[in-house]
């Protein structure tokens, strides 16, 4: 999987992987609002015919980058993908002076969960009936070292 920054060509694909990835997706004017918000990076890995089989939006606010959101296309599941587009997505940051990162994740996410530790992430509190469509809790987690995602 190459990465690269996202461009409005790839919004179409973005939305349906973003559609088949999760119970609340976000609408496709999210989306493009990302392009003109300043503090928004947006990032896709393509695979090698240039198809997009993954996306990672991540806000960037002083020294803190947060993961709005993340997703990889059901059919290149497992094979790593998410923590490659993650670790680029961090690295860059870094760069840019984030220091902190910050994301939300369903707590019925274990495979997410797992993830996120595995990349130096740590569980810091409950965001309790964050999710409006079933009020699940999501599990707040944050990144501090980034030593992990630097290597």
């Amino acid at each position: 999987m190459k990465i690269r920054k996202m461009n409005i060509e790839d919004i179409g694909a973005v939305i349906r992987i973003d559609q088949t990835s999760f119970s609340m997706p976000w609408p496709e004017s999210s989306f493009i609002t990302e392009f003109t918000n300043p503090n928004a990076r947006c990032w896709v890995g393509v695979d090698d015919t240039n198809v997009v089989i993954a996306f990672v939006v991540i806000w960037m606010v002083l020294d803190e980058a947060h993961i709005a959101t993340i997703a990889v296309d059901e059919s290149h599941r497992k094979k790593g993908h998410s923590k490659t587009i993650i670790k680029t997505a961090l690295q860059s940051a870094y760069l840019e002076g984030a220091r902190i990162s910050y994301l939300e994740v369903r707590e019925s996410n274990q495979i997410a969960i797992n993830l996120y530790l595995s990349l130096g992430f740590e569980l810091v509190g409950v965001r309790k009936a964050y999710y409006k469509n079933n009020n699940e809790n999501a599990i707040l987690m944050t990144l501090t070292d980034f030593g992990i995602i630097n290597q």
